[in-house]
């Protein structure tokens, strides 16, 4: 609605951008307050998808990554999950990016760079305590046989 409402500023130019600029400041405008319900109610054809063919063990592992890549995410700084999100999920180029965060393309290539290297790092935190925390579990499983196997013995 908003883009509606401001389309006369639109001064040319990349489209995209402008548009995710908007998204940008009324999103930043919006943290911290809570946000109004929506005004389209949830129509279950639409929004469900076909269940996957995928067998189960499939369907575990890839929520495991999804988890995993989540958990990372959030212990990264706002502005270098931001720039993550924007050129590898919305696959934004790093021009585009300049444009919707007002920073020259020069710090975006610079903080990208950055951002990547604290996501690698984060990500390895978290398979390390996900690691500690699954052989944790094993040697609790394995200790909980031997004493299984103690009483029947």
């Amino acid at each position: 609605m908003r883009a509606f409402r401001y389309f006369r500023t639109f001064t040319g130019g990349n489209g995209r951008a402008w548009f995710l600029r908007i998204v940008r400041n009324t999103a930043n405008g919006w943290h911290g307050q809570s946000l109004r319900s929506p005004t389209e109610p949830f129509d279950e054809e639409r929004h469900s998808s076909a269940r996957s063919d995928d067998d189960p063990e499939t369907l575990v592992l890839q929520t495991d990554d999804v988890v995993l890549i989540e958990r990372a995410m959030r212990n990264l700084p706002a502005r270098f999950r931001e720039l993550l999100v924007l050129r590898e999920l919305k696959g934004l180029s790093y021009q585009e990016i300049a444009q919707v965060m007002g920073i020259p393309i020069g710090t975006v290539m610079s903080s990208l760079s950055r951002a990547r290297q604290k996501f690698r790092g984060a990500l390895d935190n978290q398979l390390e305590r996900d690691g500690s925390r699954q052989s944790g579990l094993r040697q609790l499983e394995t200790d909980e046989t031997e004493e299984a196997d103690e009483v029947l013995v």
